[in-house]
C-alpha cells in the first residue's frame, strides 16, 4: 500500500501543475499571513491555520480545494484527498480533474471504498456548496458557514468517519475545535 501511496502522491504534485497551468480563474492573491489576520472565527483564519499547520501556501488558481479541506476536515494524506473529492463530486461537482482522482484513486486503493462510498454520501447529503465564491467568504463566521452546508446529523457522520478513517490529526483538530469568540 505504501507505494500505491506514492504513486498517486506523485500524480497529484505533477498533474496539479499542469492543470494550474490551463485554468483560467484569477488567483486570489492571498497570502497565509494575510488569512491569520482575520478574526480568529472567521472561515478565512480557519483556512490560514489549516495551511500554517501544514505548512502550505494557497496555490493559485485552485485556492477552493483548501476551502474544501477546511469545510469538511478532511485531511491531505493520500485516502483523504480522494475521500474529499468524493464529497466533491457528491455535492454535484464535474471536471475531468475529479473524475480522473476519482477513478485512479479507487483502483490503486481499493481498500478504502467504503470510505469512499461514505464521503460520496455525505457530499450528497449536504448542501450545494462546490459552486461557492469562496474568496468572498472569507470573513464570514466559520461554525456558520459550514451549518449552513451540514446538518447536525452529517457533522457528526463526518466526524465518526474521521474517527475511523483519517490519521492526520492537525486537519481533524483544527476541524473539529471550537469556535473561538
Amino acid at each position: 500500500m505504501k507505494y500505491r501511496k506514492q504513486l498517486i502522491h506523485f500524480l497529484f504534485n505533477w498533474t496539479q501543475k499542469k492543470y494550474t497551468r490551463f485554468k483560467k480563474k484569477k488567483p486570489w492573491g492571498i497570502s497565509t499571513s494575510n488569512l491569520l489576520d482575520m478574526p480568529k472565527n472567521s472561515f478565512g483564519y480557519r483556512l490560514g491555520d489549516f495551511l500554517q499547520i501544514n505548512n502550505f501556501e494557497l496555490l493559485p488558481k485552485v485556492e477552493r480545494h483548501d476551502a474544501y479541506h477546511v469545510l469538511c476536515g478532511y485531511s491531505t494524506n493520500v485516502e483523504d484527498e480522494i475521500a474529499l473529492q468524493y464529497v466533491c463530486f457528491g455535492n454535484g461537482k464535474r471536471s475531468p480533474y475529479l473524475v480522473g482522482v476519482l477513478l485512479i484513486g479507487t483502483i490503486l486503493l481499493p481498500e478504502y471504498l467504503n470510505y469512499y462510498r461514505e464521503s460520496f454520501k455525505v457530499g450528497k447529503q449536504a448542501n450545494t456548496f462546490h459552486h461557492y465564491d469562496f474568496k468572498t467568504l472569507l470573513h464570514t463566521n466559520f461554525n456558520t458557514l459550514r451549518s449552513s452546508i451540514f446538518s447536525d446529523k452529517l457533522l457528526t457522520r463526518i466526524k465518526e468517519l474521521q474517527k475511523t478513517n483519517t490519521y492526520n490529526n492537525k486537519t481533524t483538530q483544527l476541524w473539529n475545535r471550537k469556535e473561538v469568540k
